[in-house]
């Protein structure tokens, strides 16, 4: 149990101590996200010194089992297959911006048009909404009109057949890696990519790798030698900005993707959750290498959280594979959710929202662009969140602690770092949470923050 008896520790007492730890964590007896005692207050209760408490904590967070932060303590990790999620969990009593979690922006408008829909729904709802349990038939009239969407987003589609309705765009990435590889296969990813991989790789037993980046991404010459090397089943790609850096893929950067893919008959997992919210993006992959890649978009991020609903776009040799996949995995997309985004693309509903945050997050990127004028940032014009690295003299976890303190809540880069090290040293900072003008004043001590070192740095409120 923790802490243990003093006369229980072995020498050395340090080592014996974080052994103790460790095998309570195993046992359940700690929790990940269980604040530690101090280094002085458990070597005051437990009769050791100081120095011997900080070497077993140092061992400790060696070992990734627990990561102290300045000034606000240290705790106890998720294990390494748990999902290190990027968000903050803040408290009832804490007055914070939450720009950790990326979420679209959402007002007034949102709450009538659900409100209406639901209205509506509720004096004409399909009986196959509520009653069926085969897929085809509950969503027959589905497929049609997200191909309309999708053909908005620049998938050209002749077939229906390859589309499968997900309950968002977590469903249809799992069953997209699901179908295009077997356990043991080697998946690659950019060196920094979606804070699920590493969790999900090794739930589904894969290997994944991290490929250099660039300002455009994934590098093709590093994926041609990884795959010359090595026999590579699949690679996943964020092109349109949705990584954590913000890096965009140019027209000519897709093509060499698909072309080194081709060569080395490479699947293509392509995640455009976003969809067209940038008017002016490139052809997505799915566009240049339809024979070969798993595309999925989805509506959470592009005109309301809460509808959760989106559709992966599946080569035409894998329609089989992969509808059976999601079928013993989520056996179909809730009805009633697809039914509300049914109608809201047919009515125009579904455009108006998207129109709304186009404009919404245009404003916001340039209140951004202002708040860090003369600090490096990386963003696009509309884009959910911007990327900040931060300085040699930062560390993410120092400067995520002191941001939470000045009342902004930011996601650390270590998150999305693919392999064990962070290629990259920054934090996101998402633009969708609060108003305008609480953006403004968050991004501002952002940037004070960071013009500071950690050892000046104080609240800047």
């Amino acid at each position: 149990m923790w802490p243990p008896n003093r006369d229980a520790l072995t020498r050395p007492a340090y080592l014996s101590l974080a052994r103790s730890l460790a095998q309570a964590i195993d046992e359940g007896s700690v929790q990940p996200g269980t604040q530690l005692p101090t280094h002085r207050a458990l070597a005051f209760d437990m009769g050791l010194s100081v120095q011997t408490v900080s070497r077993a904590y140092q061992e400790l967070a060696r070992l990734g089992v627990i990561a102290g932060a300045v000034g606000r303590g240290s705790f106890v990790l998720p294990p390494k297959t748990d999902a290190h999620v990027p968000w903050q969990r803040g408290t009832s009593e804490e007055e914070m911006l939450d720009c950790s979690l990326l979420v679209p922006v959402a007002g007034a408008l949102h709450a009538l048009r659900m409100s209406e829909a639901l209205a509506a729904l509720s004096q004409n709802l399909p009986p196959t909404a509520l009653h069926a349990f085969r897929p085809r038939q509950a969503l027959s009239d589905h497929a049609a009109l997200a191909r309309d969407w999708l053909e908005g987003c620049g998938v050209p589609l002749e077939s229906r057949t390859r589309i499968l309705p997900t309950n968002g765009n977590t469903s249809a990435m799992t069953c997209a890696l699901m179908t295009a590889t077997t356990p043991g296969d080697l998946v690659l990813a950019g060196e920094m990519g979606h804070h699920t991989m590493m969790s999900l790789v090794t739930v589904l037993g894969l290997r994944l790798s991290g490929l250099p980046m660039d300002a455009e991404g994934i590098l093709p010459d590093a994926f041609d030698r990884a795959c010359a090397a090595r026999r590579v089943k699949a690679i996943f790609l964020m092109p349109a900005g949705l990584g954590p850096t913000a890096c965009v893929m140019g027209a000519k950067r897709r093509a060499a993707i698909a072309t080194v893919a081709r060569k080395h008959d490479v699947w293509i997992i392509e995640d455009d959750a976003w969809g067209p919210l940038d008017p002016h993006r490139a052809p997505p992959i799915a566009a240049i290498a339809p024979e070969r890649t798993f595309y999925f978009t989805g509506l959470s991020k592009c005109l309301l959280a809460g509808l959760r609903i989106a559709w992966l776009v599946v080569p035409e040799a894998k329609v089989h594979a992969a509808r059976t996949r999601h079928l013993v995995t989520n056996w179909m997309a809730t009805p009633l959710i697809a039914e509300i985004a049914n109608r809201w693309i047919k009515d125009g509903t579904a455009h108006e929202l998207l129109a709304f945050q186009r404009n919404a997050l245009m404003r916001r990127n340039r209140i951004a662009s202002r708040a860090f004028a003369g600090i490096a940032h990386v963003g696009t014009p509309y884009g959910l969140h911007v990327w900040l690295p931060l300085p040699e003299a930062w560390d993410d976890g120092t400067f995520v602690a002191l941001a939470r303190d000045n009342g902004v809540a930011v996601a650390a880069g270590s998150h999305f770092a693919i392999d064990d090290a962070p290629a990259q040293t920054g934090v996101r900072v998402s633009l969708g949470a609060g108003s305008e003008a609480d953006l403004e004043d968050g991004l501002t001590v952002l940037a004070r923050l960071i013009r500071t070192t950690p050892e000046r740095s104080s609240p800047v409120f």
